[in-house]
């Protein structure tokens, strides 16, 4: 095991003493911890490695300003440092001397932490330390779509004590054997890449399809569609990860318009839809809206059918006005679609839950839904309907050789 590089990034002005003890702990494990400084109150005990001044300067704005502007307008003087730090912990990836990163401290210390983090490649070790780390308002924000690892120390990084060194030495183990088993950060496919979004009510369509996307030449990458996996589905499309996409799971579309739990945001299809990446998209997930531990909205929807999937998760059946809507929406992104796709609508049900005899079941919803898709697209030849359930291999083999046929086309009108 060779000696690694890791980043601590730090205010040392008000943490130093514990930094400290951070900076022993990944030194005592044969490493060599990095301090990234960015104090922004007051002159630190002892300068980083990478000092405050440095961070400062890099972001645009002397220290002096930094602190000035942290008592008057904390905003662009924590702006500045994460702009400063985060380009400087760039160019240290970049020549090899960081391997890792660990963030440690309290609200301020984890957005400036984090923030930085997620510049950084897909694959480094990321540890954030932080009584934030479980805070329902604010993870989403920390951690986002990136491979973040948070750690929550319960307590507050104040003055080191046998608990919180407790939390803290467990956070140093993290990192440090992240950085020891890790594969960096470079990733080679020798076979063109497929997003495959995922979620339990679709999951035999999706297990049957992988095998047969590997035996069609393709190398398929399973996003899991509950929020935030599909919304980082489409951030890596846009990145340039993935040559073609097996939707299947799109029911992110109407949890955003109706407020679920499985929300991935408002640009949910857009990425392959601006890329141009062939796409085969079905329609698991729309007969269903996720508001488990939701009472308001569990009150709402209490004339509908729910199913109580568990203690936290309850899936509510959408209406056919719900329905229409999310096929309006749909049909308005997929008209703008700069590559090819089909839309693939499975007549005997949607997920494991739409089934005939099963109380999610509902046909006229459904079919509201395909007859306004239909109704809006402008091309409505890649609209197909399959008389099969979506919950099946079947269903799956049709879905694979649809978009085998989209992707080999695409690339022999590109050779062309």
């Amino acid at each position: 095991m060779g000696k690694k590089g890791i980043a601590i990034i730090c205010n040392l002005d008000t943490r130093g003493g514990d930094i400290v003890f951070v900076k022993d702990l990944i030194a005592g494990r044969g490493h060599e911890p990095i301090l990234v400084d960015f104090s922004m109150e007051e002159p630190p005990p002892f300068p980083g490695d990478v000092t405050t001044e440095e961070v400062a300067a890099r972001g645009g704005l002397p220290i002096e300003v930094v602190r000035e502007k942290y008592r008057s307008d904390r905003d662009t003087a924590t702006r500045n440092q994460i702009a400063g730090a985060g380009a400087i912990l760039e160019e240290l990836v970049a020549q090899g001397r960081v391997h890792g990163v660990i963030g440690i401290g309290g609200g301020t210390a984890t957005l400036v932490a984090t923030s930085i983090m997620k510049r950084l490649p897909f694959g480094m070790p990321k540890v954030m330390a932080s009584p934030m780390a479980a805070h329902p308002a604010y993870i989403d924000k920390y951690v986002g779509t990136h491979d973040i690892t948070m750690h929550h120390t319960v307590l507050d990084i104040v003055k080191m004590n046998p608990l919180l060194e407790a939390q803290i030495v467990n956070a140093v183990g993290a990192v440090c054997g992240m950085v020891e088993m890790t594969r960096g950060t470079r990733f080679a496919f020798d076979r063109p890449c497929v997003a495959v979004s995922s979620f339990g009510f679709g999951e035999m369509a999706v297990q049957s399809a992988l095998p047969m996307l590997e035996e069609a030449g393709f190398t398929p990458i399973v996003c899991h569609a509950q929020g935030k996996g599909d919304r980082a589905m489409e951030d890596m499309i846009r990145a340039g990860a993935f040559q073609a996409v097996l939707d299947l799971c799109i029911g992110g579309v109407i949890e955003n318009l109706y407020q679920g739990n499985r929300d991935p945001g408002p640009e949910r299809l857009l990425a392959a839809v601006r890329t141009g990446i062939p796409m085969v998209l079905a329609p698991c997930g729309l007969d269903i809206l996720s508001y488990g531990g939701r009472a308001d909205m569990l009150e709402r929807t209490k004339g509908r059918v729910q199913y109580v999937q568990d203690a936290v998760r309850v899936q509510v059946r959408t209406t056919a006005e719900e329905l229409r809507r999310a096929a309006e929406v749909i049909a308005e992104r997929l008209n703008g679609a700069r590559g090819p796709w089909t839309f693939l609508v499975p007549l005997r049900g949607w997920s494991s839950l739409d089934k005939e005899g099963r109380p999610i079941h509902d046909p006229a919803a459904d079919a509201a839904f395909v007859a306004r898709l239909r109704e809006k697209l402008d091309d409505r030849s890649r609209l197909r309907e399959v008389d099969l359930h979506l919950y099946t291999p079947e269903f799956a083999r049709v879905a694979v050789e649809e978009l085998v046929r989209l992707f080999r086309g695409e690339r022999a009108q590109a050779v062309g």
